[in-house]
């Protein structure tokens, strides 16, 4: 067998500061485009969420785009498509982040309108209840209106979990929802939109020292607040299996949904790797082990999924966390066959398990972690996410070579310590109304 190819290299300058006020910054100069893109992470997102108010650090997401402590509803849309740029933000278990991709010569303009939206957001009922309106469409669109809509990852959450912190759904309830107030949001805002709990990216086309003149001249005057207390989210692995029911009477075929636990994200970060290396031995293209023996050759399902995180998102999640199997399978099939030929797979990977299959799935990991942070919103949201939870920015360049130590003893071990039938969580999805 020829010698391995050596690992994809990084060498991505990664410069860390901190202002006065807490906030975290991360700058990684590239003058190989005439671009920057620059990031705000927040550390608040489903997970931290108050009993009662699910779905609120998805809403404010919203609600900061309504307008900043300078600018009317719109402004920032307008400044920066202006500029050439393009904007978005997004919400999920660990954090909410804002983003924008710029011409370098808007470097400025991208720094202000963060800024500005850290120093203050325009709140008023008439934005609330119209983003309130906003939010619920999108989940009926999303969720109530499409078939498989919110499967997994609002209905599997709570059969793995049991606090209200893993277990709720995120994109919240409309009794919720309308039940939020403008004091309620000036409130979140206050609580978790401050300096010491954010963390600024900016990747591109810049000086470092120029860049952290503007970051000072427009972050350094907001006052900082102490960053909250963030809840304890740990909770015991399961003991036995757990199953639940979901029905839909928009979806074509049955589905099923199988939630492992896996090792602390953080503290465990290379047994971790194991577990994300195992969801794409499973699933990840077609001469991956289970797509070839639930598709190609029993042909008991039609598709067939594997990852960890809540959306694939392994980098960016917390402890604790799930590697999840999904597969799509016929009416006339039963989901026992589903969950045997898995534990079939899983039993033939702990005893047959190669180096070779290894290296093949971590040199398409690590290759894809080196295209990925070539785009440079990519790179700034990789690096704001790295410092914000795992205070290690450097870990953009690390990643290629930690992924290519793995071997398959390493893989086997993951699959016989944390992919157990006993440990795991099945959510079955049943096509139709309930009886």
């Amino acid at each position: 067998m020829p010698a391995r190819a050596k690992a994809p290299k990084l060498a991505l300058p990664v410069e860390r500061r901190t202002l006065e006020n807490g906030l975290r910054v991360v700058l990684s100069p590239d003058k190989s485009s005439p671009t920057v893109a620059v990031a705000v992470y927040y550390d608040v997102g489903f997970r931290s969420e108050p009993e009662g108010r699910s779905g609120f650090a998805h809403l404010f997401e919203h609600l900061m785009f309504e307008g900043s402590a300078t600018l009317e509803k719109m402004e920032h849309a307008r400044l920066v498509q202006g500029a050439g740029g393009t904007f978005n933000g997004s919400t999920n278990s660990d954090y909410t982040n804002y983003f924008e991709a710029l011409p370098s010569s808007a470097l400025e303009l991208g720094l202000f309108l963060e800024a500005d939206r850290m120093r203050a957001v325009r709140l008023n009922q008439e934005t609330l209840e119209n983003q309130i309106a906003v939010v619920k469409e999108e989940i009926r669109v999303n969720v109530m209106n499409r078939p498989y809509g919110g499967f997994p990852w609002i209905h599997l959450p709570p059969v793995m979990f049991s606090s209200w912190n893993n277990a709720h759904n995120g994109y919240g309830s409309f009794e919720d929802l309308e039940a939020a107030s403008v004091g309620d949001a000036a409130d979140f805002f206050e609580r978790y939109y401050t300096p010491s709990n954010a963390v600024l990216a900016v990747v591109g086309d810049f000086e470092v020292d120029d860049a952290m003149q503007l970051v000072e001249r427009h972050f350094d005057g907001i006052a900082g607040r102490p960053a909250p207390e963030r809840p304890r989210f740990a909770e015991p692995l399961p003991v036995g299996e757990h199953r639940a029911v979901q029905h839909d009477a928009m979806a074509p075929t049955p589905a099923v949904a199988l939630g492992y636990r896996v090792p602390h994200p953080i503290l465990e970060f290379d047994d971790y790797l194991g577990t994300v290396v195992l969801a794409d031995i499973f699933a990840e293209g077609r001469a991956a082990r289970l797509y070839r023996r639930l598709v190609v050759e029993r042909r008991l399902a039609s598709h067939v999924s594997s990852y960890v995180g809540t959306f694939g998102n392994a980098l960016e999640m917390r402890d604790p966390t799930m590697l999840q199997v999904l597969a799509y399978y016929a009416p006339d099939v039963e989901v026992d066959q589903i969950l045997g030929a898995v534990d079939d797979v899983v039993g033939e990977i702990i005893t047959g398990l190669e180096d070779e299959e290894v290296e093949r799935v971590t040199t398409a990991l690590a290759s894809g972690v080196v295209a990925r942070v070539d785009n440079f919103v990519q790179r700034a949201l990789t690096l704001a996410g790295t410092e914000q939870q795992r205070d290690k920015p450097e870990l953009i360049n690390e990643l290629p070579a930690k992924l290519f130590e793995l071997d398959a003893k390493q893989v086997i071990r993951s699959a016989e310590e944390w992919v157990r039938p006993a440990r795991r969580a099945v959510l079955e999805l049943v096509p139709g109304a309930p009886s």
